[in-house]
């Protein structure tokens, strides 16, 4: 039953995320984004992912949701790192 709620956090989590890329995508700019919250949001899932891996009752079902949400914010880092060329590029 844990699991289960484990799993609809995650499931929680991942459906903010791809709001968030396409937000940081259609903005061009770090304005708003803080670089430390997103590396220790995909710290966090990689520690997750490893306790995941570790656990004596592995389910790869949840395993997959954490990687899943490490790509998007994997992803929103990339684009982080991209507006933040934008911004010194437009002088901000």
């Amino acid at each position: 039953m844990s699991e289960l709620f484990e799993i609809l956090m995650i499931v929680c989590f991942g459906f903010s995320w791809p709001m968030n890329v396409i937000k940081s995508y259609r903005a061009r700019t770090t304005k708003g984004k803080s670089l430390p919250f997103l590396l220790f949001i995909a710290v966090g899932y990689v520690f997750g992912i490893i306790a995941k891996l570790i656990a004596a009752s592995f389910k790869w079902y949840v395993l997959f949701f954490y990687v899943l949400n490490l790509c998007m914010v994997l992803a929103d880092l990339a684009l982080y790192v991209r507006n933040r060329r934008l911004d010194k590029e437009n002088g901000i």
